[in-house]
């Protein structure tokens, strides 16, 4: 079950990983949809592609995080980071799936413009999954 679990959730953060080195190197795909705006339609996020590029190094960091925690790839880690990396990760899905209360997650209030919708349809619930996978890892 954990390999299952762990190929599952590396797999899913390596993709979203590469989303964000396509917006890092100048992609446009799904840029737009992705980021949060107010009521007028105006974006209240900004990225540069360096942001992109900070998200996707982390996420990719994240997705070999649990490759080498199930034992299909073999770098050595110091066994605090093995224990303390896996919570920061239930915890970092856990909080942007709750969100700010105000553009992004489960309690935004500003729902009805495009990323609204796609957020509660996709974004957040992706991130709770990530975050429940991360921890259900943590546990075994």
């Amino acid at each position: 079950m954990g390999l299952v679990l762990g190929v599952l959730e590396s797999a899913i953060l390596i993709a979203l990983s590469f989303i964000h080195f396509n917006w890092a190197f100048g992609g446009t795909w799904g840029f737009a949809k992705a980021l949060p705006t107010n009521k007028n339609g105006e974006r209240v996020l900004n990225p540069k592609p360096t942001d992109s590029a900070i998200v996707a190094i982390g996420l990719l960091c994240f997705g070999l995080y649990y490759l080498i925690k199930i034992k299909l790839i073999s770098i050595p880690l110091y066994l605090w980071i093995l224990h303390y990396l896996g919570w920061f990760i239930v915890a970092i899905f856990l909080l942007r799936a709750i969100g700010n209360f105000r553009y992004v997650g489960f309690f935004k209030r500003i729902k009805n413009t495009e990323f609204g919708k796609l957020d509660s349809k996709y974004y957040s619930p992706l991130c709770i999954g990530i975050s429940i996978i991360a921890l259900l890892l943590e546990l075994m």
